[in-house]
């Protein structure tokens, strides 16, 4: 289950909030729960997978770096399912071919092409409306502050 809240946001992304001249009501995806690699080998041995957590946590290890390098290498990882990774550049622009240079390239990052498996997931997705996390941060300060007057009555 997927849990969202609805959030009041601008129109055209990117817009200053001063800036901001319409809104509309947007989901926005609320995580539960952060697995990092051990959690993640966890789950992956829970499915009936005949390698140790130890062992999984090391192949996922191996297969960051080797992902790292390849696209340190300017190649393209097609990995089935999961979908292809590739380097992506985040350039500068300069007023011609000539004037531009490798000055102008400021972030080397990865874009990620999801494979069948994870393009649009809707079908196969439940949800279920949460409070923002604004509302539970303000909610969690009411609740503070009554045991605080609870307390010094």
């Amino acid at each position: 289950m997927i849990n969202y809240s609805i959030a009041i946001m601008g129109t055209t992304p990117g817009t200053k909030k001063e800036d901001i001249t319409q809104t509309k009501a947007y989901g926005v995806a609320q995580v539960n729960e952060v697995l990092d690699i051990n959690d993640f080998a966890k789950h992956i041995q829970s499915h009936g997978c005949v390698y140790s957590k130890g062992d999984i946590v090391g192949l996922l290890t191996i297969a960051v770096d080797c992902l790292r390098e390849m696209m340190l290498a300017g190649k393209r990882v097609k990995l089935g399912a999961l979908g292809d990774f590739q380097p992506r550049l985040k350039t500068e622009g300069a007023r011609t071919t000539d004037e531009f240079s490798t000055r102008n390239i400021k972030e080397v990052n990865v874009s990620w092409d999801p494979g069948k498996d994870f393009q649009n997931l809707r079908q196969e997705a439940t949800f279920q409306l949460v409070p923002s996390r604004k509302a539970q941060d303000d909610a969690i300060e009411v609740i503070k502050n009554e045991d605080t007057i609870q307390g010094l009555e």
